[in-house]
Parts: C-alpha cells; sequence; structure tokens
C-alpha cells in the first residue's frame, strides 16, 4: 500500500475514533442490546439494533443502530465505521457486507500465516458477495497485526448476535 493511501487510511481511522458516529443507547426494547468482549484487549462493545419488522427475517431493515462501549482505537473506529454502513440497510444488506469484511480480514490474516484459531472461518473467494467496503477498506491495514484482527471484527460478531436476537 502507497504511504499516502496509507495516510489517508490512518486519518478515516482517527476520524471515526476522535468522533464516532452513532454513539449513544436506544430503548430495550424495542432495540435489541448485544454486547462484545475481546478479552485480548480489554475491547467492550455494546450495541442497540432496531428492526423495523422482525418477521421479514433478511429482508427486514436496520431502521436504528447505536454503539456504546469502550477499548482500542481499532475496535471503536471498526464500530463506529460498522454503525455509519449498515444503518438503514436490510439483514441480507447487512451479512452480505459483514462477510465481505470478515473476509477481508481473514483472506489476509491466512496469507500472513495467522494462527488459524478465527471464530468463522474464512469463505471461499467464489463465496464472498461483491460489495463495496467504501471507508471500511481503511481497516485492511489491521491484517498486518494478526492480533489486532479480533479488535476490528469485534463489533461485527456483536451485530449478528444482536440481528440474530432481533429476529428471533
Amino acid at each position: 500500500m502507497s504511504s499516502g493511501l496509507e495516510d489517508l487510511y490512518r486519518e478515516i481511522i482517527l476520524d471515526h475514533y476522535r468522533s464516532p458516529r452513532n454513539r449513544g443507547e436506544l430503548p430495550v426494547p424495542p432495540a435489541v442490546r448485544a454486547e462484545g468482549f475481546n478479552p485480548l484487549c480489554g475491547d467492550e462493545i455494546v450495541l442497540y439494533v432496531n428492526v423495523d419488522d422482525p418477521s421479514k427475517g433478511d429482508a427486514a431493515t436496520v431502521t436504528d443502530l447505536r454503539v456504546g462501549g469502550q477499548g482500542c482505537s481499532i475496535s471503536q473506529a471498526s464500530a463506529s465505521m460498522m454503525s455509519a454502513a449498515v444503518k438503514g440497510k436490510t439483514i441480507a444488506q447487512i451479512r452480505d457486507l459483514t462477510t465481505a469484511f470478515k473476509s477481508m480480514m481473514s483472506i489476509h490474516e491466512s496469507s500472513l500465516g495467522g494462527d488459524g484459531e478465527e471464530e468463522d472461518p474464512a469463505p471461499e473467494p467464489a463465496e464472498v458477495p461483491q460489495v463495496d467496503l467504501g471507508d471500511l477498506e481503511a481497516l485492511r491495514g489491521v491484517v498486518k497485526f494478526p492480533v489486532r484482527i479480533k479488535c476490528a471484527t469485534l463489533a461485527w460478531n456483536t451485530l449478528a448476535q444482536g440481528i440474530d436476537e432481533a429476529l428471533t
């Protein structure tokens, strides 16, 4: 990656860390509250997810989402970026975005000789949806530091848990 692009990505991450999007709480119910914790560096994520009509399943829309918690700059920036990327999207779109994001992280981890002990194995490239990751691409550099991948994916794993709870 070129130095200019790395600088831009660093600025995007710092912007989301310093000025997190969708910070706060939502009333439970109707929102679902989901918590995620990364014991490796103490990151905590609390998500509040509102879904318009859970009976629609994957056609349901995340109408609102709020993020709480504390942790390293990577976990908090990733949570902010994730919240901005998924708000207003259908569950199906969010699942595709999540798969693409986690694939970006895990494919690169395997090419760097990661420990292979991921929660979700990387999907085969043919299974990865073609979606525009936008600013989320800024987190691509995290894969150079395999121990930080869990920081970047914590919010996404917590979102999947929250969505599953909202649809049940």
